[in-house]
């Protein structure tokens, strides 16, 4: 299933995602089959951009790479571009936060 929310790029990788704000802590909850995006879980309220931005701290702790949100900037759903990473590397730690989120 992971291989249907992340998309290779010459410059890294896409992760659509679907975001849940004001949850007790940041984490990955799994994958939405339904729409076809991670489900994530962020502390920070959906106002001013402080989601946004938990968002990308969050991603960046994760993979130890550059983020961006490039989709979805006001929308739950979002594709967020991991900058320099190859899908391999993604796949790997996605699948040990999924099997966390168990």
């Amino acid at each position: 299933m992971i291989e249907t929310i992340i998309k290779e790029r010459k410059d890294g990788i896409l992760i659509d995602i679907d975001v849940q704000a004001n949850a007790k802590r940041n984490e990955i909850a799994g994958i939405n089959e339904w729409r076809k995006r991670l489900s994530v879980k962020i502390k920070a309220p959906a106002i001013e951009g402080k989601a946004n931005k938990e968002i990308i701290k969050f991603f960046e702790n994760l993979f130890k790479k550059d983020v961006e949100i490039i989709l979805g900037k006001t929308s739950s759903q979002k594709t967020i571009l991991i900058l320099g990473a190859k899908k391999g590397y993604v796949e790997e730690i996605l699948k040990k936060e999924l099997e966390r989120a168990k």
